[in-house]
């Protein structure tokens, strides 16, 4: 039992309006073919396809029509893809790529070529790993990298390493074999930017190495009560000269700004004994001082009084009557200037004695139930 002419039948009754699931076929209408089941016959075309219907004169085989959706794809790659594509999933046009590459290009070129130099900095360029020159501040010009490269160097900028701490002993050999405990500090900058990124491995570490070997060498000439007393600043200003010299053999291309001792004493075992020391050479040299000030006054007033006496002695020579008499007078004023009562005897002077100058003064008494006797006595 045949039963393709049924399902032909009821397949044309269903897209008997000749009408696809997308709209209405753009093709005509397919030429009567004979036989059965689903091809037309005369009078009847038949039922349209969903995808359209081939044009007139072209097989219905597969992969030989045009389609509407084919068609809306190539629309769609004419509008955004320039036409010339090769179907929904071909690759992007030729002029995307190119701008893309010749985008890649310029930021490359941009990032890679131009550099901008702070004014605190100094640019080294290295030419495939080997130094070229050194830019100035500004905007500086080189090659795109991997051919040239720029590293930066702050040259202005004042760094500190601390060595030794106050918190933990650092014990160093002083010049009369005692032991000290120290902490400093050293300050630096770049001087010389291709010495410094291009001689040395380890700058600070290169830094802190010699300094510790210059501080020993400074300690060695000089006694512990030096050290922490007033050797400090020789002790800084020698270890900064030895660390300059040292660092310029070796081509750092580091400048030394100054050394600072934050602390020294001896070790903390013995600090306290130290410390007393220390007072009682101190309270020694000051009464060594006070009687160095009292001889050098008693030798100035001893001087003086030698110079005037010379002088005396002069007048004397010249006239000694009149010298010894004028000598007298100024002794007995010396002498009676603090005298509350002078007796003078000479003839023709009759004695005279003032009884009320010669009781004592009221201060004098001690006892105030005394007064009244000697009061009644007098009378």
């Amino acid at each position: 039992m045949n039963m393709t002419p049924g399902w032909a039948a009821r397949a044309r009754g269903l897209f008997a309006d000749n009408k696809g699931p997308w709209g209405s076929g753009t093709g005509s209408t397919p030429p009567p073919t004979n036989g059965g089941g689903d091809n037309p016959t005369p009078g009847n075309p038949g039922p349209a396809s969903p995808w359209g219907t081939p044009g007139p004169g072209r097989p219905r085989g597969p992969g030989a029509s045009v389609t509407s959706l084919d068609d809306f794809l190539a629309r769609g790659r004419a509008r955004f893809g320039g036409g010339g594509g090769r179907g929904a999933a071909g690759p992007p046009s030729k002029s995307l790529i190119g701008w893309g590459l010749l985008a890649v290009v310029l930021l490359w070129l941009l990032f890679t070529s131009f550099h901008r130099i702070a004014p605190e900095e100094r640019g080294v360029v290295t030419q495939v790993g080997r130094y070229s020159r050194t830019l100035g501040p500004g905007i500086g010009f080189t090659l795109p990298s991997p051919l040239e490269r720029v590293q930066k160097v702050d040259v202005e900028n004042i760094r500190n390493i601390d060595l030794g701490s106050t918190s933990t002993e650092t014990l160093m050999l002083t010049g009369d074999q005692n032991i000290i405990d120290i902490a400093y500090s050293v300050r630096w900058n770049v001087r010389d930017p291709e010495l410094f990124l291009f001689e040395i491995q380890n700058p600070e570490e290169t830094i802190q190495q010699v300094a510790e070997s210059a501080m020993r060498a400074a300690l060695s000439g000089v006694t512990l009560d030096q050290a922490i007393g007033e050797g400090r600043g020789e002790i800084e200003n020698r270890v900064q000269e030895n660390m300059q010299r040292i660092l310029d053999s070796y081509k750092s291309g580091v400048l030394i700004q100054g050394v600072a001792v934050k602390q020294a004493d001896p070790p903390a075992a013995v600090n306290d004994a130290f410390k007393a020391v220390s007072a009682a050479q101190q309270a020694a040299q000051s009464d060594i001082n006070q009687a160095r000030a009292y001889a050098l006054q008693l030798a100035q007033l001893s001087q003086g009084e030698a110079t005037a006496f010379d002088k005396v002695y002069e007048q004397y020579r010249l006239a000694p009557e009149v010298t010894r008499r004028r000598m007298y007078y100024e002794t007995m004023e010396r002498v009676l200037q603090n005298v509350d009562k002078t007796i003078v005897e000479a003839p023709g002077v009759t004695p005279y004695l003032p009884l009320n100058q010669t009781r004592p003064p009221a201060a004098a008494i001690s006892e105030p139930g005394a007064q009244a006797p000697n009061a009644g006595a007098g009378r």
